[in-house]
């Protein structure tokens, strides 16, 4: 099936490819939000969604609704560590709507979680912006061909001032150079 309404086609296969990558991304960080907030199930049933979606199940209405409950259990996270943990997971469930419309914002979509798990590592390690750089080359390692491609669809992630925005701006630039193969 082609998702065909916007600037550019994608497939379900591709948007499976982007869930995969976020969800790996949320999955390492889930325990952060789970410790914080001991019994709000809202950032592991998104992971849940998401990870249903990737592998095979069609896209529902699930994936929508855990994606905006784990956003609202960012919003209301004591740390910023949870908050990140969170959004991560919200971002997860929400990579099946990935909309075909070549505008930057839509990048958070498929990078966030990524820069939201190098944040938090930061935090984690008393700011020590070298960790999180550490954690986007981790990332961008594991980016799939087929998530370049689809990345490439896409202008740059907008730039920001947040630590998030600025590390996922990080990895965008990274992902869209060329590279000789890594083996």
């Amino acid at each position: 099936m082609t998702i065909g309404s916007g600037d550019f086609q994608l497939t379900m296969d591709e948007l499976r490819v982007v869930a995969h990558y976020v969800l790996e991304s949320a999955e390492e960080v889930l325990s952060v939000y789970e410790e914080a907030g001991p019994g709000d199930p809202r950032p592991r049933a998104a992971i849940d969604a998401a990870r249903e979606f990737v592998n095979g199940a069609r896209r529902t209405a699930l994936q929508r609704i855990t994606s905006l409950d784990a956003h609202r259990a960012a919003k209301e996270a004591k740390t910023e560590a949870a908050r990140l943990a969170a959004r991560a997971a919200g971002d997860a469930a929400s990579a099946a709507y990935l909309h075909p419309i070549a505008k930057a914002t839509q990048v958070g979509h498929i990078l966030r979680a990524a820069a939201s798990a190098a944040h938090l590592g930061e935090l984690n390690a008393d700011g020590d912006t070298a960790v999180g750089l550490r954690l986007i080359e981790k990332a961008r390692r594991r980016a799939a061909p087929a998530l370049i491609d689809v990345l490439n669809r896409y202008p740059l992630a907008p730039t920001g001032k947040s630590r998030t925005a600025q590390l996922m701006s990080i990895l965008d630039e990274s992902l869209r150079v060329p590279r000789p193969s890594e083996g």
